[in-house]
């Protein structure tokens, strides 16, 4: 079970990212961010009504409201991180957030067989490769470099945080609604200040008409992101926590298919071959 709730994170991550990329290239970032999650507070809010997980209410929310205030933060240097560096050094470099949660499943007691180690070993070298790094060229600059590893720590530390949210399926929904809520605050916040600074809410062609198009769209990944956070809660309450964020943080690989599916990017040698390395270490992790 634990596998295969991971592994569907790595898709929902993967087709998320995947989404949110093509977004950006026409609205800004931030303003995707705030519209996607704003979309999927209203979803959560129904099913936390219906389903009255208001009965869930507890101290661990805590952990819900800490995913919600670093997530934005997250994501907003991985942005910035990607506008000063070449992707080829930022995604793969951002992958190294694993590290967060494999770390605390080990510091609570967690001891990997050695298989299950050596699918660890190999699908995170795989995960590094499937984001194409790039070892020669222009020297990257050291704010980039430091935005990234700030987004990996922040991406790593909302997967380690959200896991503890919650002990109940009605609890976890009431954790990513209020996980969400946080989202929409920090990142509403971000948009404000960003914008009284000066820059752009809208596209600058097409304005509020590109986004009432892509609603659509913009509802799919706030929901697939959302789902993302329910199913690794749910894989890494029921295993081992070093599996589930690996096979979990196998979301490049997905998001560097679904570019060659649909915008027919071709993968690059060293691409083609960190997915072969991460379906290797994920058949070891299940195996292990």
């Amino acid at each position: 079970m634990t596998a295969l709730f991971a592994l569907a994170t790595a898709l929902l991550w993967g087709l998320a990212d995947f989404g949110g990329g093509l977004l950006t290239r026409r609205t800004p970032a931030l303003t995707v961010v705030v519209v996607s999650q704003s979309i999927a507070v209203a979803v959560l809010g129904v099913i936390v009504v219906a389903t009255g997980a208001w009965s869930a209410t507890g101290p661990q929310l805590w952990y819900a409201v800490a995913a919600g205030v670093v997530g934005p933060v997250a994501m907003l240097a991985f942005y910035k991180a990607l506008a000063l560096g070449p992707m080829g050094v930022v995604s793969p470099l951002g992958s190294i957030g694993v590290a967060v949660p494999v770390g605390v499943g080990i510091v609570v007691g967690e001891r990997p067989g050695l298989i299950q180690l050596a699918g660890i070993a190999v699908a995170v070298a795989g995960i590094v490769l499937a984001g194409g790094p790039e070892l020669r060229g222009a020297a990257v600059q050291r704010r980039a470099i430091a935005l990234t590893l700030v987004a990996a720590v922040g991406f790593g530390a909302v997967m380690a945080l959200i896991a503890e949210a919650s002990t109940s399926i009605t609890g976890l929904f009431l954790a990513l609604f209020v996980q969400r809520v946080t989202n929409v605050g920090v990142g509403g916040t971000a948009l404000y200040v960003s914008v009284r600074r000066g820059a752009r809410a809208l596209p600058e062609e097409g304005g509020f008409q590109v986004i009432r198009a892509a609603l659509p769209a913009l509802a799919f990944v706030g929901l697939a992101d959302v789902a993302a956070n329910g199913t690794y809660s749910i894989a890494a309450q029921n295993g081992p926590v070093t599996v589930a964020a690996v096979l979990a943080s196998l979301y490049p690989v997905i998001t560097a298919i679904a570019a060659r599916g649909v915008l027919k990017e071709r993968l690059r040698a060293v691409q083609a071959a960190g997915a072969g390395l991460a379906l290797i270490g994920t058949v070891l992790l299940a195996a292990g």
